[in-house]
């Protein structure tokens, strides 16, 4: 069946584009990515009919899914060990945040407790709303917090990158279609489709980013394929990805500004603030240079980590690999740690 858009998705392409325009005009950093989050963002807040763009949102993300899965060379499989050393610490990281962050939404914001647990948890966007709602949480709470922390990261972590490590965010993400073989572009779409359908048929969790970083993975280890995804095809998940964060903040009331988003905010800089301290810990311990300490720590989403990450020249698959430790650990211990936590007394 064709994709049809609805005319909220075709108001937010529109404004997207706007945006994505002003923004490389003005000579602004990372224009496809900031330019259709900030007209979106701003659009929505003043009541604009917007909307995700469904099927066409995964699609994008399919591209950093390949994206990564085509930086896992021979060559990065032999380094894992050295790894090993700051992974073994995401466990100890995901706690503290949510001894800090359970407390504070639930006993400061009067979040319920599903609500609160879920809200304070690093994991995908998707899965924790799906989980907070199961747990009978607020879903439109959960909505905008994570939202939040995506949003807060993603203007945060270039800020600290220019600011306080000096790091330019020029990094070439990746070379233009007409240099790259055509047979290899071929099986970088077969990998994102059936990546994608696949997982999504044994029920992969981020399926559409994962799915396509396994298949594309397992090709470039083959060595079928030698480069990343043409750049065309990486500032098009740019584009998508930041209109989509910015469509979340539809129909937010200035009561849900005040109570939820800038509750979202308050926590996301304390979070910035354990991401930089353990950034410090692992660069300390001579486990990871300092930009790829803090872009492994920093608890935002997969796709967007991976674009700053590309563009700020940092090891794409030391990166990742901390952030899908991330999204597993919490998504197998959440849910246990969830019911031992509501069969605790709630004396507030």
């Amino acid at each position: 069946m064709p994709f049809r858009p609805s005319r909220a998705q075709l108001n937010t392409f529109g404004i997207a584009a706007i945006g994505a325009a002003m923004f490389w005009s003005l000579g602004l950093p990372l224009p496809f990515l900031f330019g259709p989050m900030a007209a979106c963002l701003l659009t929505a807040l003043f009541g604009a009919k917007l909307s995700g763009f469904g099927q066409v949102g995964d699609a994008a993300r399919t591209i950093l899914g390949v994206t990564i899965g085509c930086s896992i060379t021979p060559d990065v499989v032999h380094e894992l060990p050295r790894m090993a050393g700051s992974v073994a610490l995401i466990p100890l990281y995901i706690i503290l945040i949510g001894v800090i962050g359970v407390p504070f939404f639930r006993y400061v914001c009067k979040f319920d407790y599903p609500t609160a647990y879920y809200a304070s948890m690093p994991g995908g966007l998707q899965d924790m709303i799906l989980f907070g709602e199961e747990a009978g949480g607020n879903v439109r709470v959960l909505s905008l917090i994570h939202a939040t922390r995506v949003l807060v990261i993603v203007i945060a972590a270039p800020i600290i990158l220019t600011q306080v490590y000096n790091t330019p965010l020029t990094n070439p993400i990746g070379q233009p279609a007409r240099d790259l073989p055509l047979h290899e572009m071929g099986l970088m779409v077969f990998a994102a489709w059936a990546g994608w359908k696949g997982g999504e048929r044994i029920g992969l969790f981020g399926a559409s980013i994962l799915g396509p970083l396994i298949l594309a993975a397992a090709l470039s280890l083959g060595g079928f394929i030698h480069s990343r995804p043409p750049a065309e095809a990486i500032l098009a998940a740019q584009f998508f990805l930041g209109a989509i964060v910015g469509a979340k903040y539809v129909g937010v009331t200035l009561g849900e500004l005040r109570r939820v988003v800038l509750a979202g905010m308050a926590f996301m800089l304390v979070l910035t603030l354990l991401a930089a301290a353990f950034a410090q810990v692992v660069t300390a311990l001579g486990l990871s240079a300092p930009v790829n300490a803090l872009l492994a720590f920093a608890p935002g989403g997969q796709a967007e980590l991976t674009i700053l990450t590309i563009i700020a020249g940092g090891d794409l698959s030391y990166v990742i690999t901390h952030h899908i430790t991330r999204i597993i650990v919490v998504i197998i211990g959440a849910p246990i740690a969830a019911r031992l936590l509501w069969n605790r007394p709630d004396r507030s």
